[in-house]
């Protein structure tokens, strides 16, 4: 075993409760590789999932969920989830459990080749975000020709989705402050203000064929007012952020803590790693932060509008 260092959390409760402790990181067996990391993605999910007690969650907890890095040790007869692999490769990994870490040892399923076109930071950030997108357009039936409307268009899950449907021929409306408005036109989308009429702005720029389906990554009541306003099916609304209005109102919620959610990202990392690779897709990364600043990263992101994706870089 090697000695590393990683982020936990030893209580439920917000990231400035979390501890930055060394820990020994086991070698390697059959099916496992070791990734030093070069940079860790920061997602809501990752405050969230420890800010109270969750069934079948045993504390302490490490934080994060996916990192790129290289391997540092590879487990006898062992490939990735991507192929062939050698101690020294770049890498990404995703669904992993400690990513908030100098090193980690994880599942090699779960690792894949770096694509080459992005940096650490962007591809530490690549699928956690692009899964869910995926997924909501996946889930809704969202196809060529359609126009779709998005709430929250501009933000890490957004863009990405913006990029997706771009490149299957679907138009998006998306909701964004006017200040990002840019954000929503550069990667293919229609941006529209929320607020009061929103109703009116999205029919008014859906034109005749109306709105196919609605996906909201926001939450907001007036998100799932205006979508079921819009949609009369509601088999094609989704929202990651609001499952109590799910439940009352039957729409769709999807997470990545459902089974039917966590397979059908599993089985799409492999598509997004390529796309990357293309350059069809990328990943806007506004700030980098020290790994031992995690808590100050995670504050920035609870804000709201970080302009972008974080990364937590390690000193080594």
């Amino acid at each position: 075993m090697t000695l590393a260092q990683h982020w936990i959390a030893s209580s439920w409760g917000a990231p400035d409760t979390w501890e930055f402790v060394e820990y020994e990181v086991p070698r390697p067996g059959p099916g496992e590789v070791t990734i030093r990391v070069r940079a860790a993605g920061v997602n809501p999910a990752d405050a969230k999932h420890v800010a109270s007690a969750r069934s079948g969650a045993q504390l302490p907890v490490p934080i994060g969920y996916e990192v790129s890095g290289r391997i540092s040790a590879i487990g006898a007869d062992t490939r990735v989830g991507s192929g062939e692999a050698a101690v020294g490769d770049e890498v990404i990994a995703f669904r992993v459990r400690g990513g908030y870490a100098t090193e980690l040892t994880v599942p090699a399923a779960k690792v894949f080749a770096k694509p080459t076109t992005l940096s650490h930071p962007e591809a530490a950030n690549l699928l956690l975000a692009g899964t869910t997108a995926a997924e909501m357009l996946w889930v809704t039936g969202a196809a060529p020709g359609e126009t779709i409307l998005l709430h929250g268009a501009s933000g890490a899950v957004g863009v990405s989705l913006l990029q997706q449907a771009a490149l299957r021929g679907i138009r998006v409306i998306g909701t964004a402050s006017a200040e990002r408005f840019d954000v929503v036109r550069r990667f293919g989308g229609v941006p529209v203000p929320y607020g009061p009429g929103l109703t009116e702005r999205v029919r008014e720029a859906a034109g005749a064929a109306g709105v196919s389906a609605a996906l909201d990554a926001v939450g907001t009541q007036e998100a799932i007012d205006v979508s079921l306003g819009l949609v009369g099916d509601r088999s094609r609304i989704v929202t990651i952020a609001a499952s109590a209005r799910a439940d009352s109102d039957g729409i769709l919620a999807i997470a990545g803590s459902m089974p039917a959610s966590a397979r059908f990202r599993d089985g799409v990392r492999g598509e997004l790693i390529a796309l990357a690779q293309n350059g069809d897709l990328v990943v806007p990364v506004a700030r980098t932060f020290p790994l031992e600043d995690a808590p100050a990263a995670l504050s920035l992101l609870a804000g709201g509008h970080p302009g972008g994706k974080l990364a937590l870089i390690p000193s080594s």
